[in-house]
C-alpha cells in the first residue's frame, strides 16, 4: 500500500504534489492494466470452464439411468447377455475347477474353439426370443456389442482366448447409481468388460457413476496350481477348510457372488471370489452399505444365485442340495425361506458350466411377476402358491453356456428406493 502524505505550501509543495502525482499515475496506471489483462485472462478461462462444464453436465440428465437397490423392485431397464460368437474356454487350473467332471473331455478337446455351432444357434434364438418377452412385458432391453472371442492374446502374465459375453451379471453389479466392473477370476474372461464399454460409457455420460474394480494381472499366483480336485467328495472337503482354487495374492470376484437386499448385500467366498475383494467390495461401498459373507454345502461355489435367489423382500429361494450354514439368522430376521423343488432337466442334456440347479435362477419382473424356464412346471407351481405370477420362456440350450435368466441379465434400473431388509 502506497502511504501519501499531503504537502503544504508554496511552489516545492506544488511541485512535489505534482511529482508524487505522476508517480502514482504510472503506478496506479500499471497496476490496472495489469489489473485488467489479469481479469481478461481470467474472464477469457472463466468464460472456457464455463463452456467447458456446460459441455460435461450437457451429458448429466436430471434422472439417471441407473438405479437398483435390490432383486425385486419393478425393472424397467436391462441388459441381456449375447451367445454369439461364444467360444470354449481354454482348459485352465480355473476352469477345471469349475466345471464337472464328467465334462473335462469337453474343455479338454475344444478348449480355445468356439461352442457346437447347431447348439449356439438354438441358444441365440432363445435369448432373442426372451428380449422380446421382456419387451412385451415393459422392460427396455439392452445388448453388449457382438464381439470374436476366438481371438488369442498375450499379457505380461499369460496367453488366452476368450469366452463370451453371455451373463453380464458375472461382471456388472448394480448398487443404487453405480456399476461397478468386477475383476473376473477366468483369463478367457479378461477382455469380456469390451463388449460393455459403449453402454458403460452411454450410461455414464447420463449420470450414472462408473466404477471398474482393480483389475488383476492373473498371474500365476492367483490360482492354487496344485488344487487338488479328483471327486465330489475332494471339492466337500477343501470347501468345508476353506480351500479354493483362486488365492489371495489379489482381489478378484464375479459380481454373480453377490445378492442384493437394498442396505444389506450377501456375498460368498467362491472359486471365483476372494476375501480381498470381498474387502474391496466393502471398502468401496462405505458405510451405506453392510456386506455380510455367507457360505454353504457347495462342493464348487461359483456364483450365488442358483444356491440362494432373493426374490422379495424377506423371501428367497435356498438351494435344498446347497443348505446355507448362516440360514439361522434369515429365519430369526422373519425371512421365509423357501426351498425350491427338485429340477426337471433331462440327465443328458448338456452343461457345460453349470448345474440343473439353474430351474431357480429366476429375474423378478416385480414382487408379483417371475420369468421362469417354461420346462420347469414343478417351480412354476411353486411361484403360483406364493401369489406370484411366472413369465414362461425356454431358455435350454442357453442354459448349456452356464446359466439362467438371472445370469444371462444385469437389471439396470428398478423402480425403488433404498431401504433396509434384515434386521
Amino acid at each position: 500500500m502506497l502511504r501519501v502524505r499531503c504537502l503544504r505550501g508554496g511552489s516545492r509543495g506544488a511541485e512535489a504534489a505534482h511529482l508524487i502525482g505522476a508517480m502514482l499515475g504510472r503506478s496506479v496506471t500499471g497496476w490496472v492494466h495489469r489489473a485488467f489483462q489479469s481479469t481478461s485472462s481470467a474472464a477469457a478461462v472463466q468464460s472456457q470452464s464455463a463452456v467447458e462444464e456446460e459441455h460435461v453436465t450437457g451429458l448429466v440428465q436430471q434422472d439417471c439411468p441407473v438405479s437398483c437397490f435390490n432383486e425385486w423392485d419393478p425393472l424397467e431397464e436391462v441388459i441381456v447377455g449375447r451367445a454369439e460368437n461364444a467360444n470354449v474356454p481354454p482348459f485352465t487350473v480355473e476352469v477345471k475347477a469349475n466345471t464337472y467332471e464328467k465334462n473335462w473331455p469337453f474343455f479338454q478337446k475344444y478348449g480355445g474353439q468356439p461352442f457346437p455351432a447347431d447348439h449356439l444357434k438354438k441358444a441365440v434364438a432363445e435369448i432373442e426370443e426372451m428380449c422380446n418377452i421382456l419387451r412385451h412385458e415393459g422392460v427396455n432391453v439392452r445388448r453388449p456389442e457382438p464381439i470374436d472371442w476366438s481371438l488369442n492374446y498375450t499379457t505380461p502374465d499369460f496367453s488366452s482366448s476368450g469366452l463370451y459375453a453371455a451373463m453380464p451379471r458375472d461382471i456388472l453389479l448394480v448398487v443404487g447409481n453405480e456399476i461397478i466392473e468386477a475383476p473376473m477370476a477366468w483369463r478367457s474372461r479378461f477382455f469380456e468388460y469390451r463388449a460393455y464399454r459403449p453402454l458403460m460409457k452411454e450410461y455414464f455420460n447420463k449420470g450414472a457413476k462408473w466404477t471398474t474394480a482393480p483389475k488383476p494381472t492373473m498371474a500365476d499366483e492367483l490360482y492354487d496350481q496344485d488344487y487338488p480336485m479328483r471327486t465330489v467328495e475332494d471339492r466337500h472337503k477343501l470347501a468345508a477348510q476353506g480351500k479354493f482354487v483362486t488365492t489371495e495374492h489379489e482381489p478378484c470376484f464375479d459380481a454373480a457372488d453377490f445378492i442384493r437386499a437394498g442396505r444389506d448385500i450377501f456375498v460368498q467366498r467362491s472359486q471365483v471370489t476372494n476375501y480381498m475383494g470381498i474387502e474391496w467390495m466393502r471398502r468401496h461401498l462405505g458405510s451405506d452399505y453392510k456386506i455380510h459373507i455367507i457360505s454353504f454345502k457347495d462342493p464348487n461355489p461359483m456364483h450365488i444365485d442358483a444356491t440362494f435367489n432373493i426374490i422379495g423382500p424377506g423371501l428367497v429361494l435356498s438351494n435344498p442340495d446347497r443348505p446355507c450354514h448362516q440360514i439361522e439368522m434369515f429365519k430369526k430376521a422373519g425371512w421365509t425361506v423357501v426351498k425350491p423343488p427338485t429340477p426337471l432337466m433331462p440327465d443328458d442334456h448338456p452343461l457345460w458350466m453349470s448345474s440343473k440347479w439353474l430351474s431357480m435362477n429366476v429375474l423378478m419382473l416385480d414382487e408379483k411377476r417371475v420369468m421362469v424356464e417354461d420346462n420347469e412346471t414343478t417351480i412354476q407351481k411353486m411361484f403360483e402358491k406364493l401369489g406370484i405370477k411366472t413369465i414362461k420362456v425356454s431358455i435350454r440350450h442357453a442354459n448349456s453356456l452356464g446359466g439362467g435368466f438371472h445370469c444371462w441379465t444385469t437389471d439396470v434400473r428398478r423402480r425403488g428406493t433404498l431401504q433396509s431388509y434384515f434386521h
